[in-house]
């Protein structure tokens, strides 16, 4: 019986995949995501492609923010930059998805390394001010600078293709989708093991001893910000290219309020929390919706009062969960792991 793990080096003490059980179980998990457009409808490859954009947004907004601790409230601004970047280069400049969206990254890492110069002189709520200044220049460029972006008429963009094939449908799109998730997640889950990571969670932990042990503040608080505002890029191309239109309304403040949501809720400082909060923010909603429908179909006076209130309900379960579980829904995983790990011994 396993009851506890024992390493002799820190090679084994860093792996990802401590077992051949944790193994075993991720191999069923590829399976099944693979095999998922097999037996899903157009539905819930639509919310599964959602939550993968979502995902790859709330990881690289957990690397700043829980794992640097550089408070954003401009996430949803770096997402456009990246989505009108993708949509420019492919409408205008007839670069192919498979290089706008890499230079929409790009992009998007470019304004955030400029945004990002304030955090070397202030932190904490200063900052937030800061990231939340960036927020509406970048709303405003989007809906004035009509030359480029097309203003609130937006630019219609066209799905990828890959030779003759086409992704323009929800199943063909969710292995874009799928891929490029596993790409992010297994990036920032190892950048976490190298200096790097250990440097953004150094200064999370306090700036001026991480200062004082040769780590310099200046290229690594920047480099979050390069990092973070890459990974909003590459999700906003992935966004634009999947609803095919990209216009200002996609990119509100409160989709940055969104994403931070996600990683508190999932948990802070936690690459399966950014998985876990994404899929709570995007599945939660969409349960909501079909709730509302169906009583509004089987009880048109309780639909009438519950449909208005799905905001309210939706606001109300994020702020019982935080009150009853801070640490997210990471915490709560690793509990349970825990808890079988050591069972039937509860130490």
């Amino acid at each position: 019986m396993r009851c506890g793990d024992f390493k002799e080096s820190y090679l084994e003490d860093e792996k990802i995949f401590q077992t051949l059980f944790v193994k075993f179980w991720l191999v069923l998990l590829a399976a099944g995501l693979i095999l998922l457009p097999a037996i899903a409808n157009e539905y819930i490859l639509y919310v599964a492609n959602l939550i993968g954009i979502a995902i790859i947004g709330a990881v690289g907004l957990n690397l700043l923010t829980g794992c640097t601790g550089q408070i954003s409230l401009g996430h949803a601004a770096f997402v456009g930059v990246g989505g009108y970047t993708t949509a420019v280069l492919i409408t205008k400049v007839g670069m192919p998805f498979w290089f706008a969206m890499p230079m929409g990254g790009l992009a998007s890492a470019a304004v955030g390394l400029v945004i990002g110069i304030p955090s070397l002189r202030v932190k904490g709520l200063y900052l937030c001010i800061a990231t939340l200044a960036a927020q509406f220049i970048l709303e405003w460029i989007f809906v004035h600078w009509e030359a480029v972006t097309h203003g609130i008429r937006g630019i219609n963009v066209p799905p990828p293709q890959l030779g003759s094939m086409v992704f323009d449908t929800e199943r063909s799109f969710y292995y874009i989708t799928l891929l490029l998730v596993v790409v992010g997640v297994g990036f920032a889950r190892n950048i976490l093991r190298t200096k790097w990571g250990r440097a953004f969670v150094a200064i999370r932990d306090r700036d001026l001893a991480a200062e004082m042990m040769g780590i310099n503040l200046f290229r690594y608080k920047l480099a979050a910000f390069a990092v973070s505002s890459f990974y909003a890029g590459i999700a906003g191309g992935l966004w634009v290219s999947f609803i095919k239109v990209v216009t200002p309304e996609h990119f509100p403040f409160s989709l940055s309020i969104e994403y931070l949501a996600m990683i508190i809720v999932g948990g802070l400082g936690s690459i399966l929390g950014s998985i876990f909060g994404a899929i709570f923010m995007v599945v939660v909603p969409e349960m909501l919706n079909v709730i509302a429908s169906a009583s509004r179909d089987l009880f048109p006076t309780m639909g009438k009062h519950f449909i208005p209130m799905k905001e309210v309900v939706f606001g109300t379960l994020i702020v019982l969960f935080l009150v009853f579980e801070p640490h997210g829904l990471a915490e709560i995983w690793h509990r349970i792991k825990n808890f079988f790990t050591l069972w039937p011994f509860s130490y």
